[in-house]
């Protein structure tokens, strides 16, 4: 039997809401089982200033960040300390308890069509603070050899899969700031961005209402979708662009809706993203028989309804399955430490594009 290891995840996602933490423990090809999980979230002066970071992220490396960056590279990093050792606390662990951290870090840019991308996060701030080894900067190799860098999550997805006895084509979507699909049928994975997931109805409800996000798509429900404005920003090419493909936060723009109500933009929008994912279905192998669905937006119920009308097959949210919604995506950057620990893949030809099963990863051990 492989050994197996004990690490700890942390996802701070495209929709900069916060840190989600969970413990893990895996071989790095199975599930082997699960500790616990907390989500911290990010005060509004860190949201702002991510948000901003994020705006002028095309002129920056991570080798010269601007002063304002790096503190905020140093204050994100001690957010997710304070999440480390409160979930330590609460699951009366030690340090010592934990074989790695699995650190994803902050996405500032992400631009696939030049391989580039910067991830904000102190790797080595992080393994002297916890005294844990960490495991971070997962899209690098992928990048570097002709891959996409995302999605990332696709090897999971198959482990949860294979561990629920799930063997029928399955569709996982995760809905963040952008969505992605995950299909699973047999030993064939295939994974790629759909197109925009929370971030454009994140942003028009806070320009319009100061609120963060439509929560529990309440704005959208009383809304009414504009389907001539669906099908206008569908017509974005990427859409019939085969995969492999993914996408950055900002790749879509709402300017087009502003005619429309507080409401109506929300329901459209959602309309969108649902759209956009039934769109994924003319690029996957055969047809889904069921749709699992993870990520923030399982909890925004107009994109539940608008993908429930769009798609065949049975949707469900990853709960009603007997997943961790609120911790898979951080359960899943735990999964691929130790999968980067013992040079397996973490991405896949049809998951990023690269020329061949990658691994990768970076490891920072504790100087003291």
């Amino acid at each position: 039997m492989e050994k197996s290891f004990t690490a700890l995840g942390l996802m701070s996602g495209t929709s900069m809401d916060g840190v989600d933490a969970a413990i893990l423990r895996t071989d790095g090809r199975r599930i082997m089982g699960r500790g616990g999980e907390l989500q911290l979230a990010y005060d509004a002066h860190m949201r702002g200033a991510l948000k901003m970071a994020i705006t002028g992220a095309h002129s920056l490396t991570k080798q010269d960040l601007p002063p304002a960056v790096a503190r905020l590279e140093e204050a994100l990093t001690d957010a997710h300390i304070v999440a480390v050792e409160r979930l330590l606390e609460s699951e009366g662990l030690r340090p010592r308890d934990i074989d790695f951290i699995g650190f994803h870090g902050q996405t500032l840019l992400y631009d696939p069509a030049r391989h580039r991308c910067i991830q904000l996060g102190d790797s080595q701030r992080m393994a002297d603070r916890t005294g844990i080894e960490v495991v971070s900067d997962f899209r690098a190799a992928d990048l570097a050899h002709g891959g996409e860098g995302a999605p990332l999550v696709p090897l999971y997805h198959a482990a949860l899969l294979g561990e629920s006895g799930i063997t029928a084509p399955a569709a996982i979507v995760n809905i963040g700031g952008v969505a992605n699909i995950t299909f699973c049928s047999g030993d064939k994975i295939l994974a790629f961005d759909t197109g925009p997931g929370n971030a454009l109805i994140d942003d028009w409800v806070a320009t319009h209402t100061g609120h963060p996000y439509d929560s529990y798509g309440a704005l959208g429900l009383v809304g009414e979708v504009n389907e001539k404005m669906v099908a206008a920003l569908m017509s974005n090419d990427y859409f019939d662009r085969p995969p492999p493909k993914a996408l950055d936060r900002n790749a879509f723009s709402a300017e087009r809706l502003a005619p429309l109500s507080i409401e109506d933009g929300a329901a459209t929008l959602a309309a969108f993203t649902a759209e956009a994912i039934a769109r994924a279905q003319s690029f996957l192998p055969e047809e889904a028989r069921g749709w699992v669905v993870c990520g923030g937006g399982r909890h925004n119920a107009t994109i539940m309804r608008e993908l429930e009308m769009r798609v065949p097959g049975a949707v469900q949210t990853a709960e009603e399955i007997g997943w961790r919604g609120d911790a898979l995506e951080a359960e899943a950057f735990a999964f691929l430490a130790v999968r980067s620990f013992l040079g397996l893949p973490l991405s896949l030809p049809t998951t990023t594009g690269v020329a061949a099963a990658q691994t990768g990863g970076r490891h920072y051990s504790p100087t003291s």
